[in-house]
């Protein structure tokens, strides 16, 4: 015969359950490290296009023997 748990029992071991908890903190890691390279990215974004250029004109005005 089976035994039914009160809604109580049944209640707070749903509550003190860790199984997903790794996996939440994991999500929530990985969000703010994309969050900050996009806010890095976005803030080099301006410097990395004359970065380019300054070497485009280095490398174009260079002769190769």
């Amino acid at each position: 015969m089976e035994m039914k748990m009160p809604m109580k029992v049944h209640a707070r071991k749903f509550v003190s359950a860790e199984d997903g908890a790794v996996t939440v903190d994991w999500v929530v890691l990985t969000a703010g490290v994309v969050g900050l390279v996009i806010v890095a990215m976005a803030g080099l974004q301006g410097n990395m296009s004359s970065i380019g250029q300054s070497i485009q004109n280095i490398l174009s005005s260079q002769t190769v023997p």
